[in-house]
């Protein structure tokens, strides 16, 4: 039986006989059946969208910032921060600049698999990042990590540093041996999808170091490497409180089938939505998935 039938049971089941059941149960078996693979090794198992759904009864619905097909952002610097607070600071050429600076799809506002159809739930994204999906079922949900990485460093021709490990052998493939001094960027994205074939969230988090929430920034990812699956968000922008110090911050994924890198809605709270609070209490809920604080890592 696949994974995709063991989620409809398990769903169903749920549906029937646990209604009174916590959100915690639903959450278990939606993480025991799915998640990221990450890879192409993994691309025919359990290839759905899930969504995960936080308490309803706990939900702010009010909305404090417009909604992207109302304003149509043109990137993610542009997206307001709440009252109080104030972007934190980066360096000029980091990659907390480069992510602030990355285009926003403004023509639409629909999330797109890598075939071009439409993602099921249009639901669970405040904006889309501008940037191609593949045509291949790859870019997932670490591969959205490592692809925005591999972005940053190719466009600042840092060549040199733009490598990731094989989840086979825990070795890095290179970037300069791969195109052998051919730096186009067709060349790139061919690079890039050789990566994604070989590479997940196992293999992505252990080139990682842990961060404390209190020092998020900028191109942080939130990483579980999950069993059999695991998930990755990035961290692509922060801001902080003027008074307290308090930080939040803002968070993209793909997810499976390979789709267009998103922004996520925050479904607990849609009056900060799409920012996040960063002093959560054990778990961050996302649309799709749940974190928990000692999952935050950086790029060493």
């Amino acid at each position: 039986m696949n994974s995709n039938r063991l989620f409809l049971i398990s769903t169903n089941y749920l549906r029937n006989s646990l209604k009174g059941f916590s959100t915690c149960i639903f959450l278990f078996i939606t993480f025991l059946f799915f998640g990221c693979s990450g890879s192409g090794q993994n691309s025919n198992i359990g290839k759905s969208d899930t969504v995960v759904q936080p308490n309803k009864t706990k939900i702010n619905y009010e909305l404090n910032i417009r909604p992207q097909n109302e304003v149509w952002y043109k990137t993610i610097g542009e997206i307001p921060v709440p009252e109080g607070f104030s972007r934190l600071k980066v360096d000029t050429n980091s990659f907390g600049q480069y992510l602030r600076n990355i285009e926003l799809k403004t023509e639409n506002n629909i999330v797109h698999y890598f075939d071009g159809n439409a993602k099921s739930d249009q639901h669970i994204h405040f904006a889309i990042i501008k940037m191609d999906a593949g045509n291949r079922d790859l870019q997932q949900c670490a591969d959205a990590v490592m692809r925005l990485r591999a972005e940053y460093l190719w466009n600042q021709k840092r060549y040199k540093e733009i490598h990731f490990n094989f989840l086979s052998d825990g070795k890095p493939r290179y970037y300069t041996e791969y195109v052998k001094n051919d730096f186009s960027y067709q060349k790139f994205r061919k690079y890039m999808d050789y990566i994604f074939a070989y590479a997940n969230t196992s293999s992505l988090k252990d080139e990682m170091k842990t961060e404390l929430l209190d020092s998020i920034r900028p191109g942080d990812v939130f990483i579980q490497k999950g069993s059999p699956y695991g998930h990755a968000v990035i961290v692509v922008d922060v801001a902080v409180n003027k008074e307290n110090g308090k930080r939040i911050f803002m968070i993209a994924q793909s997810f499976m089938p390979a789709q267009e890198i998103h922004i996520l809605v925050n479904q607990k709270n849609y009056s900060l939505s799409p920012w996040y609070e960063s002093e959560f209490e054990t778990s961050l809920i996302t649309p799709q998935w749940m974190f928990y604080k000692t999952d935050l890592m950086r790029f060493k």
